[in-house]
This record gives structure tokens, sequence and C-alpha cells, in this order.
């Protein structure tokens, strides 16, 4: 069997051109979309792709604001920066990159970030919104993955689809956004048992588990449509995914590349996601968001 290689750049590349024809709109009417990434690391990895984001913006017409705080910054510190970003009228969307420093959790922080500002959907309060139907950001990489599976013709209403990863940022939002299309939602987990009693039955496999090699062709059935969100980098500094791509070739009927699969639309949603927040964001809202911060 041929395994067609899902590639996300096509796509990427047109949800790009969406965005920067939405933020000329908006220029137009005398408004600049901005997105603010705080950053407090030394992982060149996260740096490199701290600063492909922000060429991306700017080759959109995308403020991107580097907030770089330091390997040493204290909770304290980033609450501090998040609290004034999110009241801060031209700003539009935040995200608060990972990692952070050793001792601070993201669980105390994403909270700070404005619903309304909160491209990433890494606020529980967005995740909320999601699971009963409300309207949130959904968390780029889960909306990512519909996405490609919508690029690709990919049905999934009144299919079984197996995600393998139950994370607040990929698993659980995207099994919320599956549900919304109907589909028939197993997550597998470290205590689910064998792998491949869950993504046998599947018609389409996600993988994230940041886990190499994890998947592997003796876990499918042929015609299993596989997506692979892993990022994981080997001792040469190359990336590979989940998914052990040797042995999946030529028994799934089509699988997504690391790098240029997943990662690829991920980042062009977050801008997508910058500038459809921007445009919903009324000036006088906030202006007032911005002056109950102050009190």
């Amino acid at each position: 069997m041929n395994t067609q290689v899902l590639s996300g750049k096509p796509l990427a590349a047109l949800i790009q051109q969406r965005a920067q024809d939405e933020a000329r709109v908006l220029e137009n009417s005398g408004r600049h979309p901005v997105l603010a990434v705080v950053v407090a690391t030394d992982d060149e990895s996260t740096l490199w792709y701290v600063r492909s984001i922000e060429r991306a913006a700017e080759r959109l017409g995308i403020g991107c604001r580097i907030v770089d705080l330091g390997s040493e910054a204290t909770e304290q510190v980033l609450a501090s920066v998040l609290r004034d970003l999110s009241a801060e009228p031209s700003v539009n969307g935040i995200i608060l990159q990972t990692p952070l420093p050793v001792g601070v959790k993201a669980d105390s922080l994403v909270g700070l970030i404005a619903p309304e500002k909160d491209i990433d959907g890494a606020n529980p309060l967005s995740l909320g919104r999601l699971a009963v139907g409300q309207h949130a950001f959904a968390p780029a990489t889960a909306q990512a993955v519909v996405e490609l599976l919508d690029h690709f013709d990919v049905p999934v209403a009144g299919r079984n689809v197996t995600v393998v990863g139950r994370s607040a940022v990929v698993g659980k939002p995207l099994a919320l956004l599956l549900l919304e299309r109907d589909a028939t939602v197993t997550i597998c987990h470290s205590k689910s048992g064998p792998l491949e009693r869950h993504t046998q039955p599947a018609d389409v496999v996600v993988v994230a588990a940041g886990r190499t090699g994890l998947l592997k062709g003796s876990h499918l059935s042929p015609e299993t449509v596989v997506v692979d969100v892993g990022t994981n980098v080997l001792p040469d500094g190359s990336l590979v995914g989940d998914v052990d791509e040797a042995s999946v070739t030529g028994v799934a009927a089509g699988l997504t590349p690391v790098p240029g699969g997943v990662g690829s639309v991920t980042t062009a949603l977050l801008l997508l996601h910058t500038v459809e927040a921007a445009r919903q964001q009324e000036p006088a809202q906030l202006a007032a968001a911005a002056s109950a911060a102050r009190i």
C-alpha cells in the first residue's frame, strides 16, 4: 500500500494567506493586530520556535512582541507581566511559551491570560467553554489536527478516532473538537493497556504522547490514517515524531510528516487566532478592561 504523505505546508500557506488578508482589513480600519509571546527560558530550540513565529508574523503584517524574561524569572514576575498584557489595549493575543523556569508551574499562570486574548486555549476557562460548545480559541495544535483532516478530506463523522495522549494541550481539547464533528473518540494513556487494542479498530489515530517511535505498524489496521503530533529532539538535533515511520509506512493510508506536518499548521493558526481576536475585541471594551485592571 502507498502511504500518502499528509503535508501541513500547503494548508499552513492557505491559513497564513487568510490571516494576512484579514490583518490588512483591520489595518485599513486603523487597527493593528499584535501578538505577545512571553518567554522565560534559555532553551535554544524553544527560542528558535519563538523567532520563527516572530518572522512569520512580520511577513503577514501582524505585530509580534517577544517578552523575554530570562530563565531565572519568578512566578511573581511572570504573573505580573501576564496581568499587564491582558489589560493592555494594544495587545490582542497572548502566548505563555513553555518550558518555564524550574519551580514555576504553568497551571497557576495560564488562568491570568484574558480569555479574549487566549489565542492558544491555555486558560482553563477556554477549555471549559470549548467543552460546552461556547466560543473559545481552541489550543492551536489540537485545532491543527482537525484542520489537516478536513484539508485532506478524511471523514470523522461516525468513525472511530483514537487519540494517544491526554494532555490539556492536545489530547483533551482534540477529543472535544472531534466529538463536535460526530466522531466516536477513544483516548489512550499510560494505563490503557496494550496500545493495539485501541488503535487497531480505529479509522484515524492521532499520536500526541511525546515518545519517540511509540506507534508502530503492528498497532494499526490497513487503511488507517495517522496524525503524528509528537516533536522529539534526537541527540543529533534532528526532530522526529511519536510514530515509527519505517514500520507505519506501507500500512497506514496516510501519515503526517515530522517536521512539516501538524507543527506548520499550528503556527499559522496562532497568527490567524491573533487576527480574529483583534477583530472581536472592540476598542472600547479593551480600554474598559485596562481601566479595571488598574483599579
